[in-house]
């Protein structure tokens, strides 16, 4: 009896493992401008390096943007730097690779006046719901560079 039970162990075992390797391997995600276009919303949070005798002032927004199919951002951002708060209104331009790593590179402005430009690195991942930021650069009007450590995580909203 021992050994039927030992066989009948290994049988369900072998099979289990002959019917695992046949599992079909999930596809590699691919991106690309009409798999990403459409409605986000996104957190912002980080810091801005201002010289001294400024320094270090942290940042926080929320943003809601749309992507399309030709590469455009446009959006706006509820922001506040220091407790300073302000409404913002951004546009600018995007690419995205198939390995879903990509760049974009926005404006931002107040009441129709361009406050900064910022470039992004990014990466999108959960079938193209879900994007990750890190900005590279923060350029006011006067092309004075600000350093920055700023990160933004965003997601697809529903219905696109």
């Amino acid at each position: 009896m021992t050994h039927s039970i030992v066989r009948t162990i290994l049988v369900v075992l072998s099979v289990a493992t002959l019917y695992m390797s046949l599992a079909p391997e999930a596809p590699a995600q691919t991106c690309s401008l009409a798999t990403v276009a459409g409605s986000w919303a996104a957190t912002l949070t980080g810091t801005i390096l201002f010289p001294a005798p400024t320094g270090p002032v942290p940042a926080a927004a929320v943003l809601r943007f749309n992507l399309d199919t030709a590469g455009n951002v446009s959006g706006t951002e509820a922001r506040n730097v220091g407790g300073g708060f302000a409404n913002e209104t951004i546009k600018g331009t995007f690419t995205v690779n198939p390995n879903c790593t990509g760049t974009t590179t926005v404006q931002f402005f107040q009441s129709g006046v361009l406050v900064r430009t910022s470039v992004l690195a990014l990466v999108f991942d959960d079938l193209s719901t879900q994007v990750r930021l890190v900005q590279k650069s923060l350029t006011l009007p006067n092309s004075t560079k600000v350093p920055v450590v700023i990160t933004v995580e965003g997601k697809k909203l529903g219905g696109d």
